[in-house]
């Protein structure tokens, strides 16, 4: 499966801080449950990514 595929999955995503000091994304999906912790730095380059994405997908969907 690549990213252009196309699913029909329902999935929840929490994002948030943890008491340890990192950032867990969190995915329950179809009673699977996906912790994913990052160190903030991690996190920020994630999100830096997840713009940049954004950003792409806008270009496409103008053209």
């Amino acid at each position: 499966m690549g990213i252009n595929n196309e699913r029909d999955i329902e999935a929840n995503m929490q994002i948030g801080p943890t008491e340890l000091g990192m950032v867990r994304i969190f995915i329950d999906a179809d009673g699977i449950e996906i912790p994913m912790d990052f160190e903030p730095e991690e996190a920020e380059e994630i999100a830096e990514e997840i713009k940049a994405a954004a950003m792409a997908a806008r270009a496409v969907k103008k053209s």
